[in-house]
C-alpha cells in the first residue's frame, strides 16, 4: 500500500514492507522506487523492513517542487524516517547517493549507515581527455546531453540502454513504464531541474559523515571514465575507517535493476554489521 507524507513543498510517496531494523531505498533521478522491484523481496527475506521512497518530483510523489537539490532529498528522506519511526540505513543511488551522505551527516542518530549505489556525491569535473578515450562515457554523455536540452524521452531511453549493459527479463515492459513517467512534462521537468544541480552541497560533507559507508560502483557505468576513480575519491574523503568501496565488474549506472543479486550480497552484510554495532543516541 502507498503512503504518502507531506513535507514542505509537497507530498512524498513510499511504501514498507518487512518487519526488523529500518532500510529506507531511494531511486535516481528520472526513475521511480520501481527500480528496487528486485531488491526489496531479498531484504524482507534476509529480515528487514524495507521503505521504498519515490523521491521529489518523480513516480507518486508530487511532479514540481522549487528545488531538487540533495539537501532537498535528503530532507525528505530523513522525514520518512522519522515518521516511521527509525533509525534507518539508507540506501540510495545515483543523486540520492549523495542525498543519502547529506542526511547522515546532518542526522547520524536517524541515518546509522548509508550504501550508494553509482553515487553522484562529489562536485565533477569536465573529463575531455576521458571523454576522448572511452567511447561509453562519450555516448553516455551525449545522450544526457540531448535530454537536457530538447526533454528527449528517446535520449533518455539511448542513455538506459548503455547504462543497463546487462538488461533485466523484464526490461521492455520497463522501458514503456519509463517512457509513460517521462511522457508527463511536469516530470520530464523535475528529471532535466535534477539534472542541473550540483553534487557540491553533498561532497562538502563527506569529511563530517560519522557513520559507515559502502560505495558501490560498476566498471562499465556511463558517467564517468574511470568509476573506480570516483568511487575511491568518494572513500578518500571520508574519515578513515568510515567508508568501503565495492566494485561490480561489468555493471553500469543502475546495479540494482542488472545485479540485484550481487546488491544485495553487499547490502545484507553491511546491514547486519550496522545494525549490530549500533550505540549512541540511535539506541535511545
Amino acid at each position: 500500500m502507498v503512503e504518502k507524507l507531506q513535507v514542505e513543498g509537497g507530498e512524498i510517496a513510499f511504501d514498507v514492507v518487512g518487519q526488523g531494523p529500518l532500510v529506507v531505498l531511494a531511486h535516481g533521478m528520472g526513475d521511480t522506487r520501481h527500480s528496487y522491484r528486485f531488491v526489496v523481496p531479498a531484504l524482507v527475506a534476509a529480515g528487514f523492513r524495507v521503505a521504498n521512497v519515490d523521491i521529489r518530483g518523480c513516480g507518486e510523489s508530487s511532479a514540481t517542487w522549487a528545488s531538487y537539490s540533495r539537501g532537498d532529498i535528503a530532507g525528505d528522506l530523513l522525514a520518512v524516517i522519522r515518521h516511521l519511526g527509525g533509525p534507518a540505513v539508507i540506501i540510495g543511488q545515483s543523486i540520492s547517493g549523495g542525498a543519502a551522505t547529506v542526511a547522515a551527516a546532518r542526522a547520524p542518530q536517524d541515518v546509522v549507515g548509508a550504501i550508494e549505489l553509482a553515487p553522484f556525491t562529489r562536485a565533477q569535473r569536465f573529463d575531455l581527455l576521458g571523454m576522448l578515450r572511452h567511447a561509453r562515457h562519450r555516448k553516455g554523455m551525449t545522450h544526457l546531453a540531448t535530454m537536457m536540452l530538447r526533454g528527449s524521452v528517446p535520449a533518455w531511453l539511448r542513455y538506459l540502454d548503455l547504462a543497463i549493459p546487462r538488461k533485466p527479463a523484464d526490461w521492455p515492459q520497463e522501458q514503456a513504464r519509463i517512457a509513460g513517467h517521462l511522457g508527463d512534462p511536469a516530470r520530464m521537468a523535475s528529471l532535466r531541474a535534477m539534472g542541473q544541480t550540483s553534487p557540491a552541497d553533498a561532497g562538502e560533507l563527506l569529511p563530517h559523515v560519522t557513520v559507515p559507508i559502502l560505495v558501490v560502483m560498476g566498471t562499465a557505468d556511463p558517467d564517468w571514465a574511470d568509476p573506480r576513480a570516483e568511487g575511491e575519491g568518494v572513500i578518500a574523503a571520508l574519515r578513515p575507517g568510515i567508508g568501503r568501496l565495492a566494485i561490480i565488474d561489468g555493471a553500469g549506472h543502475y546495479p540494482h535493476v542488472e545485479r540485484p543479486g550481487e546488491v544485495v550480497e553487499l547490502a545484507v552484510p553491511f546491514l547486519r554489521s550496522v545494525f549490530s554495532t549500533r550505540t549512541g543516541p540511535a539506541d535511545a
